[in-house]
Parts: structure tokens; sequence; C-alpha cells
């Protein structure tokens, strides 16, 4: 028995969300939906801030930005979780199981990055209207784009050579429909508190830091349009704006926060599952509604896009 436990594990099975036959169809669907809604919703955005001159502004570039976060983000977990709802419990290897910890990671952190530029972008735009193209100029807007796709580089980095270097034996079982940072620690057989420290501490940061920056961002937004502008009118185009970042930032960032900054040791895998679920299925599939429903602007270069295409 004790040379069967010290075998290593070469590969893990994802358990996914549920083994109840009926329930797995309906996710199937459900996901499905989700995933085509991301995919749609997001290469449109992409495409409209590509092609339409009138959207080549900094606001329009994080868009472009964020979309394409969000459709490489849910392609890291939802076509896996798919397959896992028709065919049973998946196998990965343990290489697979790395670089889908690294993406998914890296592509997170770029986004709670990004959501802090965009709030950013938007203070200046409401705040400093007439500084803005100074500001906010095409090189400044690049390097803000590279310095957030690096930060979430460096972090997905920090974390998956740190799980690469722990030892699995035994249990092979993930209580996931990914493979997650937390549920692989939860199957090491050698000594975590290394990489529980570097999670709670870096991941803290890179959440809260950028948190932190948005909600001071618009504090300061919404006391400047209550304190300067004086008609409603004026006051209503930057307030529905500002209220279409916040929803798709409270989207993001609630179900993040209460994942990852919390002790792990008090939190359940089911939960953390759940949890999981809102911000790689569910966000990624809402921002481009959010954005694109609100914003008169997007709403004339999609007719535009599509007018074209037809």
């Amino acid at each position: 028995l004790a040379m069967l436990n010290q075998t290593e594990v070469s590969e893990f099975i994802l358990l996914g969300l549920t083994d109840i036959q009926g329930l797995q169809h309906f996710f199937f669907i459900s996901f499905l939906l989700l995933y085509l809604t991301s995919l749609l919703g997001n290469g449109a955005i992409v495409t409209m801030v590509i092609s339409e001159p009138r959207l080549h502004t900094p606001m329009y570039f994080f868009l472009g930005n964020l979309s394409c976060l969000d459709i490489f983000y849910s392609t890291v977990t939802v076509p896996r979780m798919l397959t896992g709802f028709l065919f049973g419990h998946q196998p990965i290897s343990f290489g697979g199981c790395l670089a889908q910890l690294h993406f998914f990671h890296f592509l997170g952190s770029t986004e709670a990055v990004l959501l802090a530029t965009m709030a950013y972008d938007r203070y200046v735009a409401v705040c400093n209207p007439l500084r803005y193209a100074l500001v906010m100029s095409p090189r400044t807007c690049l390097l803000l784009a590279v310095a957030s796709w690096s930060t979430g580089f460096v972090r997905a980095m920090m974390h998956s050579v740190m799980t690469s270097q722990l030892r699995f034996c035994g249990h092979n079982h993930i209580h996931h429909f990914f493979c997650d940072i937390k549920p692989l620690l939860n199957l090491a057989c050698s000594s975590t508190s290394l990489n529980m420290t570097l999670l709670s501490v870096v991941t803290t940061s890179i959440v809260l830091g950028p948190f932190t920056l948005i909600v001071l961002s618009y504090l300061y937004i919404i006391s400047f349009i209550f304190q300067k502008v004086r008609s409603q009118e004026e006051r209503w185009t930057p307030f529905c704006t500002c209220a279409a970042h916040l929803t798709t930032m409270a989207l993001f960032y609630i179900p993040v926060l209460f994942n990852y900054t919390p002790p792990s040791s008090g939190s359940s895998p089911k939960r953390d599952v759940q949890v999981s679920l809102m911000y790689s299925a569910a966000t990624p599939a809402l921002n481009p509604l959010i954005y694109t429903l609100r914003n008169q602007e997007v709403r004339s270069a999609l007719k535009k896009t599509l007018g074209r295409k037809l």
C-alpha cells in the first residue's frame, strides 16, 4: 500500500458540476447558450471596434481588449466543461491541468487590472475633459493595455511554477469543472503552505488594488457629476456609462473576492465551484450586453456593421 501511495499522479479527473443525468443535459444547453452568447457578443464588439473609425477612441480600445479577454477567458474552461456534461468525468493530463490553471489566472488577473484602467479612463473623460486627449494619448492607452496583460501573465506564471513544484500522489479527483489552484492544492502530498501564502498575498493585492482604484474613480466621477453638472440631461449620459461599467465590475469582482480572498480553509469546495461559474461563464456573456444595450454609439455602429455584412 505504501508503494501504491507513492505513485506520482500523471493525470487528474475533473468531476464537473453534477452527476445527476437529467441536470447534465439542462446544464449543457444552458452553458452552451451562455458560451455562444459570449463568443458572438464579444466577437461583434471586437469587429466593430476595429472596423468602425468612430470607435477608435481610448474607451473603445479598452472595451475591445476586454471583449478579446472574455472570449479567451470563457474558452479556457467552458468547452471542457461542456464535454464533461456529454461524456462524464473528464481526464486531464498534469501538463494540461497546469496550462488551464495558467491561462485561467492569466486572463482573470488581466481583466482585474484592465477594469481598473477602464475606470481611470472614465475618470479622466468625465472630470478632466479638456485634458482627456492629452492624458489618454494612443501611446498611454497602449502602455496601459500592455501593463494589464503583463501583470496578469506574471501573476499566473508565479502560480503555475509554484504548483508545478508540488508532488501529487494517490488522489487525483478534482471536485471542480476546471483545474483551479485551491482544488489542486487540496490534492498535493507535499507542503502547500508557501502556495497558500502566495495565493492569499498576490491574489488579494491584484484584486483589492484595482478594486480600490475603481471605487475611488467612481466616487470622484459621481461627486463631480453632482457638483459641476447642472442640467439633468447632461448628468444622464456619464451616469449611464458609469452604471454600465460599475455593473460589469460588480459581476466580476464580487465573486472573485468571495472565492480567493478569504482564508482558504473556511470555504466549501461546492460554493467555490458555484461562484467560479459566475465569472468564468456568466460574466463574459453579460459584458457585451451591458456595454452595448446602454450605448448609442455602439448600437449605431453595430447596425452599420451588420448592414455591411447583409
